[in-house]
């Protein structure tokens, strides 16, 4: 695989460290700031929304741009967003810069898509986005507990600035990697106009897989979001344990992507006839074992593959269906994925405030794979000649 895959992977490495280390971390900005914690969490809900608005928006503005000036810009805002955010002694100018490295993360995320696809040959899609996506599964198992473990030790100042200081490294690689490797791919793409390029969205085949690929991406992050107090209540484990169990779905995601990276490029719908029903059923067993550690444990390690090998493998579906639409078909990949993330976090909070206990996000999980699963099979015919231009 090209160098500049893997450099991609670095920078997104970054980005998803960044994106979910703010969960640990929010207790110690809002007493810094001296405002509620619920109010810090505004900080996580503006992140997910600047990535669902922004990654249309980048890419639209940005699409005429040689592939890797976004991608070098992204990464400069990314990192100034940080700088500042370290620095700054009010809420409002926090705030203001999550969503401004929200922008900066989906812009590069969407133009990162496509340009992964395009640094290979196209039987090979697949893969490379496993590459590409393994940089946020990694940010799971390492990125977001050592920066736990920082805020803790230096504040949560301290992760700002090491997460600009490791944007240099992506930068430096990106633009010698891009340079060489993309431009002869980027060169050989005859974009369309953007207006035919928005008018793909009407295409049921694209809408199909980006309304899967939200419902997945949702129940994963509706369970993974409230994972502390399956471990601590349900399964009456000690507070240390949360991260244990972290960076086990971790290591199940990287499994999952790497595994489905392989599937997506040849056998795409046997991956979801699969892995689909395997997860719906995976989520009812957690929930139904939670209450014993070693079982729980284990089935948030097969959980983590099975969420991320049919997400990874639906987003990889996504980008064949927005062929018609060569700047933005990443940026339609990126919003789905991160409406997911937006909502679900959003429903499983909705159940925990309701009063149904700890694990009442687990059963929205199972709800909106099943949901997920209902219209793959009503719309199997439509998703079949996907996979079958897949394969």
């Amino acid at each position: 695989m090209p160098f500049a895959l893997y450099m991609l992977a670095l920078a997104v490495f970054v980005m998803g460290t960044s994106e979910f280390m703010l969960a640990g971390l929010l207790p110690a900005i809002a007493t810094d700031l001296d405002i509620p914690v619920g109010t810090a969490g505004l900080l996580t809900s503006a992140f997910a929304v600047g990535m669902v608005i922004g990654a249309p928006m980048m890419a639209a503005f940005v699409r005429r741009w040689p592939p890797r000036v976004t991608l070098a810009v992204c990464l400069l805002v990314f990192a100034g967003s940080h700088v500042i955010g370290a620095l700054a002694p009010a809420f409002s100018l926090l705030l203001a810069t999550r969503v401004l490295s929200a922008f900066a993360n989906a812009g590069f995320l969407a133009v990162a898509l496509s340009a992964a696809t395009m640094l290979v040959p196209a039987s090979r899609k697949g893969r490379a986005l496993a590459i590409l996506l393994s940089g946020t599964t990694i940010a799971t198992v390492a990125g977001v507990p050592a920066g736990a473990l920082l805020g803790t030790a230096m504040g949560w100042r301290a992760t700002f600035w090491t997460i600009a200081i490791l944007c240099v490294p992506a930068l430096v690689g990106v633009i010698r990697g891009i340079a060489d490797d993309d431009g002869r791919s980027a060169r050989s793409v005859s974009s369309p106009d953007l207006g035919a390029e928005l008018r793909q969205l009407k295409a049921p085949r694209l809408i199909l897989t980006m309304v899967l690929g939200a419902l997945i991406n949702g129940a994963t992050f509706a369970a993974f979001t409230f994972l502390a107090p399956v471990v601590t209540e349900s399964a009456g484990l000690a507070g240390g344990w949360v991260s244990v169990a972290l960076v086990v779905f971790g290591i199940g995601s990287f499994l999952g992507v790497t595994i489905a990276g392989r599937l997506s490029d040849r056998r795409p719908g046997l991956a979801l006839a699969i892995g689909g029903p395997l997860l719906l059923a995976g989520w009812i067993a957690l929930a139904a074992v939670a209450s014993h550690p070693a079982a729980l444990l284990t089935l948030v390690l097969v959980q983590g593959l099975l969420a991320f090998g049919v997400g990874s493998t639906l987003i990889t579906l996504v980008l064949y269906s927005a062929s018609g639409a060569p700047t933005m078909g990443g940026s339609y990949a990126t919003s789905a994925l991160n409406l997911g993330a937006a909502v679900g976090p959003v429903l499983g909070g909705i159940g925990l405030a309701s009063g149904s206990g700890p694990l009442a996000p687990v059963w929205i999980a199972a709800a909106m794979t099943a949901v997920a699963l209902v219209i793959m099979l009503i719309a199997r015919r439509s998703l079949t000649r996907v996979t079958a231009a897949a394969d």
